[in-house]
């Protein structure tokens, strides 16, 4: 059974920094495209960042994060980081871990899974 498990999060003041971690487990084939997600009572989930398995990683980020946020992946550990810095309130959300895993039986098909959500909380 393949799933994520998110770590980080918590309380920080505006302009603060937080990294958030996410490692998938289980009888994994290969991982694709890794992604941080997040949500908030008012809105639907939104994408954050997302970063592929190339050399270059090609990393995507959503306008309101640009510049602020890093997304990487290490993938000798099957795992992703979102570091977030120069948070604002706006910021606070429930935030998603999300991969794409194919699994040892069954190689050629890949499922999306979702991490347990973590909540990020940006207040003084």
């Amino acid at each position: 059974q393949v799933q994520l498990l998110q770590s980080g999060g918590g309380l920080v003041q505006p302009g603060g920094s937080l990294r958030l971690s996410c490692a998938a487990s289980g009888s994994i084939f290969e991982v694709n495209v890794m992604a941080w997600y997040r949500q908030t009572p008012r809105k639907e989930r939104e994408l954050v960042a997302s970063i592929g398995t190339s050399t270059s990683h090609n990393p995507t980020y959503a306008d309101f994060v640009k510049g602020r946020f890093t997304i990487s992946r290490d993938n000798t550990k099957d795992m992703v980081y979102l570091q977030m810095n120069s948070l604002k309130p706006e910021d606070t959300a429930v935030y998603y871990c999300n991969a794409d895993i194919a699994e040892q039986n069954a190689k050629d098909k890949y499922v999306e899974y979702w991490g347990q959500g973590t909540l990020v909380t940006v207040s003084s």
